[in-house]
């Protein structure tokens, strides 16, 4: 018979192994990028049918985040912890690039991307963002993406172009804003996947987003780009813009980057790939839409990719 030391002993060995870190990981990109995908339909909502400012959005759900999660951290780890970053001019200056090129540039292109088009087109062109850190880790170390890397990007953007797509090269034909907005977005993601692992490393990733999320959204108000002030919205639309703040904002983009801690950014990224089959699984269950055969293979290139990044070496 076990006691309960022993028990304890047992699971914090297992928590310790490469193989559960690297499950635990994924995982937690994988819900991360759900959320995330559920997020991004709601937030199309609000643009297209409420008419929401992207701007006023994004400064209200960050800001409400960093203060959410800045109240996390000093009741988890104290005040000190909370304030660390700031006693080094050099974490200071990487937090605050974090905050504005990072969370501030992802949310706020990604968002824009959606209002002069669609969710499912600005998913897809944020998705080249495993290309680009694939390309920039292979291009920093001198030497060509390894076979892996090339099979699991390639796995994520078939998936996510089938999903959001039917498969119809047709239907991305949207306004240039779009495209361009679409295109910032993956750049926005690259960088805030890979510039902030010192900082989590340091830090951890609670007080990292808490400062990044409260940095974002005070520049937003300070540029004064939410100028059409507090929407007048119903009810249906109120919750919507409470999902978006908390399940959207806070909650994924905290799973993701503590992900980070167990996986590689690169790994993290194509993982994410999650978001378009959350958007596919919302499709079908809430608006009844019909799953083709190219959003069913969408979902097996999605589904392959987590798994080979699963059994890959740490």
């Amino acid at each position: 018979m076990f006691d309960t030391l022993s028990i304890a002993q047992l699971v914090r060995s297992v928590a310790q192994t490469d193989r559960f870190r690297r499950w635990r990981g994924i995982s937690l990109a994988l819900l991360g990028s759900v959320l995330w995908g559920v997020s991004g339909t709601a937030a199309q909502v609000l643009f297209h049918a409420y008419h929401v400012d992207p701007a006023w959005l994004v400064a209200v759900r960050m800001a409400v985040s960093g203060v959410l999660l800045l109240a996390a951290a000093g009741w988890t780890a104290g005040p000190a912890a909370v304030c660390a970053p700031w006693r080094s001019r050099a974490s200071a200056f990487r937090l605050t690039i974090f905050g504005l090129a990072g969370l501030l540039g992802v949310q706020y292109t990604y968002f824009a991307a959606i209002r002069t088009g669609n969710a499912a087109t600005a998913t897809v062109l944020q998705y080249m963002a495993p290309l680009v850190i694939v390309a920039y880790g292979a291009a920093r170390s001198r030497r060509l993406p390894s076979r892996l890397e090339a099979i699991c990007a390639a796995l994520a953007m078939s998936g996510c172009f089938l999903l959001v797509t039917d498969g119809h090269l047709g239907r991305l034909a949207v306004s240039d804003a779009c495209v361009i907005w679409g295109l910032l977005s993956a750049v926005a993601v690259a960088v805030y996947t890979l510039y902030p692992v010192p900082l989590l490393a340091t830090f951890g990733p609670l007080v990292v987003t808490a400062w990044g999320m409260l940095i974002g959204g005070s520049a937003m108000v300070v540029s004064g780009l939410p100028h059409n002030g507090i929407p007048a919205l119903p009810f249906g639309g109120w919750f919507l813009v409470g999902f978006v703040v908390l399940f959207g904002t806070l909650v994924p983009f905290y799973l993701y980057l503590a992900s980070l801690r167990d996986i590689t950014p690169a790994d993290a990224s194509l993982v994410a790939s999650g978001e378009p089959l959350a958007a596919t699984a919302l499709a079908v269950t809430v608006l009844h839409q019909p799953l083709t055969w190219a959003a069913l293979l969408g979902m097996g290139c999605v589904l392959l990719t987590v798994t080979l990044l699963a059994r890959a070496k740490s």
